[in-house]
């Protein structure tokens, strides 16, 4: 689905592991990497400057992403100082990347925003898109089971639907993508809309499950034309658990959502339906940024 990823980490997230797995990313379609590390600004004294010792210590870190590096592909290391928000849109600037992995942890409603504060800010910086892990699992994974991860990063994406605008824009931002997607890459993906039940109004709930399917049936039609397998599926109940549930049956790899507008970039730091997918779900989370 992407070519060049940008992958942020701060030794804290799992996501530094993947410098071990430099050939199974590009087996995923990946033909450029770029690892970054972010380390802050030395503040003894009165002049903030580089902490050179931690940016050589950063380097070493990274290093083994230059070995063993496949033919076609580039592999990238860089270790700065300086807050991230800054740091990354000069990165985005040096190089064309096209998605940003970075990672965030398991906290409580009070301490955590939907993608941290890193992440967040990304978003209204940037409109490319971000692919959010949880560390706690990446750090656990086997390394036979993340070189098969890395393969697969985008390979089966479910995708909740419910015809409104912001679902149109996700869907026309996947179209986006899939269309100069890379080979074994994106092959399928799972369009998923929840019925909310209220009431025990059984009849109208069949309306609407029937309306339902028939658009996402359309949209089906849409994105088969770009050569993937896609899968429709209408459910009641009530929509986080029947997602997460669904990504659960589903052979999922990530889950995608969308912010149509700058605006609704507000929802991502309230408790809204995104904040609670990432909070309770162990599935990496692909966000599309508005486009500015």
């Amino acid at each position: 689905m992407f070519q060049r990823a940008l992958i942020c980490t701060n030794f804290e997230d799992g996501l530094n592991r993947l410098v071990d797995f430099v050939p199974f990313l590009a087996k995923g379609g990946l033909k450029k990497i770029v690892f970054l590390h972010c380390v802050s600004l030395w503040a003894e004294g009165t002049i903030p400057r580089e902490d050179s010792a931690k940016i050589t210590e950063g380097k070493k870190r990274l290093h083994n992403a230059l070995k063993n590096v496949p033919e076609g592909v580039e592999v990238f290391v860089e270790v700065v100082s300086g807050a991230p928000l800054e740091i990354i849109p000069r990165i985005l600037n040096n190089f064309q990347i096209d998605v940003i992995l970075l990672g965030a942890h398991i906290r409580s409603s009070l301490e955590d925003k939907i993608f941290g504060s890193t992440s967040t800010g990304l978003a209204k910086l940037t409109e490319l898109p971000l692919m959010v892990f949880r560390p706690e699992l990446i750090s656990t994974y086997t390394e036979e089971e993340l070189a098969l991860r890395c393969q697969h990063l985008w390979r089966e994406i479910l995708i909740p639907y419910n015809d409104s605008s912001t679902a149109h824009y996700l869907i026309a931002r996947i179209k986006e993508y899939a269309m100069h997607k890379p080979f074994n890459s994106f092959e399928r993906c799972r369009l998923i809309w929840v019925i909310e039940e209220k009431g025990g109004r059984e009849a109208i709930a069949d309306y609407f499950v029937d309306d339902a399917h028939k658009k996402l049936v359309a949209v089906q039609k849409e994105l088969e034309q770009l050569n993937l397998q896609v899968d429709v599926e209408v459910r009641r109940g009530d929509s986080l658990p029947e997602i997460i549930a669904a990504a659960t049956d589903f052979d999922t790899s990530a889950i995608a959502i969308a912010s149509e507008t700058r605006k609704n970039l507000l929802e991502l730091t309230l408790k809204s339906f995104s904040f609670e997918l990432l909070h309770k779900s162990w599935f990496p989370l692909l966000f599309f940024s508005p486009k500015k």
